[in-house]
């Protein structure tokens, strides 16, 4: 199957104005976007009376800190940058209780920018062409935004990034520091690396799109709560290139480490190596609520090295996974030993395994639908080699092995599933397995 022809067509993305009435009608509140946004008053800085030329050869990057510092000066406020393709060969540091306002559009179609005369970043809003970094992801961040500092309304490009080869690395495009920083309403077309969300405190990530290649989104040393809202990372950019294998290969969207209590809301990704991922750092490892939140065509939809004992809860999800040498939708580390909550969330594409449990930790499957594995032979839908297990409510939709338990599983609860076909639950293990309220169909 072409995943390009066949999942795709499946997407189907509503106008603001329409998500905005649907939310209203059941009582929910609206989802903000750029038109929400204050708008620039009398008081607001313009990057054009700072010299800014908007012409995608001058370099704005002087002129773009000028205009931020002299609103650092009057005691904060707005910097607003009208339509144009701002250049810039130099990084912009975010002065505390600034925002830097554009005038938001996203490009429609990764074929525009390949299409002469169709529509290019800046045609009809905000477009920062970036070039500075070429060549290193470590050095400094394209844009660093400090405390109670905001970017939005904004089309971040790199002219330079390459579709025809691996992709050529630069620094993180966005880094939040300090406290309350945010950043809403922005797409960040082509970056190597999207958003570094660490080392801040509530930091609030809204309303983004694009595509980011190495990496999308990383979250770290995060004591106090941060939030995630209508993040999604398409390949909107490039497709069927030699980048995007690359990315295939290489990308992960949404890397998460120490963080206390994250919330991540409607969040999705498409044709990543790894799709969500939790680790450990030297700061810990990530606790948090994940609701609505999606991987498609990922090698892992969700891999999950370490999390913290006060769980990882992720509900409604949608995790899709059918390319690469095993494609499995979720893999638990060996070093694992937290907890992850898999609830009322759905699992499909012909992988090979929907989960491969490992380490110590406890992982429990409650509400959920699986609907094909098994793809490279008859293995069993969830596989779990050792830590504890809970298995309550799913339905296994295929006729093929559904749940073995191996011999280092300590303890599992398998109870109340739908089985297709005659129910196949098998484990080795001789400590406490407790199945029974199984029914085959």
């Amino acid at each position: 199957m072409d995943p390009h022809e066949t999942v795709f067509p499946r997407r189907r993305f509503l106008s603001r104005g329409t998500v905005a009435g649907i939310m209203s009608v059941v009582g929910l509140p609206s989802i903000a976007s750029a038109a929400d946004l204050p708008q620039p008053g009398s008081n607001a800085q313009n990057v054009r009376n700072f010299g800014a030329a908007g012409d995608a050869a001058t370099d704005d990057t002087g002129a773009f800190q000028r205009a931020l510092d002299a609103a650092s000066h009057a005691g904060g406020g707005t910097v607003y940058a009208p339509p144009g393709r701002y250049l810039f060969r130099g990084t912009i540091n975010m002065p505390d209780g600034v925002t830097l306002r554009g005038s938001y559009s996203c490009v429609p179609s990764h074929v525009g920018l390949r299409n002469p005369g169709a529509a290019k970043p800046g045609d009809d809003g905000t477009a920062l062409l970036v070039v500075t970094g070429k060549g290193s992801e470590d050095g400094t961040p394209f844009l660093t935004v400090n405390t109670n500092s905001s970017v939005a309304g904004l089309t971040v490009y790199y002219p330079e990034q390459v579709t025809t080869s691996a992709p050529l690395p630069y620094p993180w495009t966005v880094a939040m520091r300090g406290k309350n920083p945010a950043i809403f309403d922005v797409e960040l077309l082509n970056p190597y690396q999207g958003i570094d969300a660490s080392k801040n405190e509530r930091h609030n990530i809204r309303n983004i799109t694009g595509q980011p290649i190495r990496r999308g989104i990383f979250v770290d040393a995060i004591y106090d709560i941060g939030r995630i809202e209508n993040v999604h990372f398409n390949p909107w950019w490039s497709s069927h290139s030699a980048v995007y294998d690359w990315q295939m290969q290489n990308g992960e969207a949404f890397i998460f480490g120490r963080a206390d209590w994250e919330y991540v809301l409607n969040t999705f990704c498409y044709g990543y190596h790894l799709g969500y991922k939790f680790v450990a750092t030297d700061t810990g490892e990530c606790n948090g609520n994940l609701l609505g939140i999606g991987a498609d065509d990922c090698y892992r939809a969700v891999f999950v090295e370490q999390s913290a004992q006060y769980a990882l809860l992720i509900a409604n999800g949608e995790f899709t996974s059918f390319r690469g040498p095993d494609p499995t939708m979720i893999e638990v580390g060996p070093a694992h030993h937290g907890v992850v909550r898999f609830c009322n969330s759905a699992f499909w594409g012909p992988c090979n395994q929907v989960a491969r449990i490992a380490g110590s930790g406890t992982v429990g499957f409650s509400d959920c639908t699986f609907v094909q594995w098994g793809r490279d032979g008859d293995r069993a839908a969830i596989e779990a080699n050792s830590g504890a297990v809970l298995i309550r409510g799913c339905e296994f939709r295929q006729d093929k092995q559904h749940i073995a338990l191996g011999d280092g599983v300590r303890s599992a609860i398998v109870t109340g599933n739908l089985l297709r076909g005659t129910p196949r639950i098998a484990h080795t293990s001789e400590s406490n397995v407790q199945a029974g309220f199984n029914a085959g169909y």
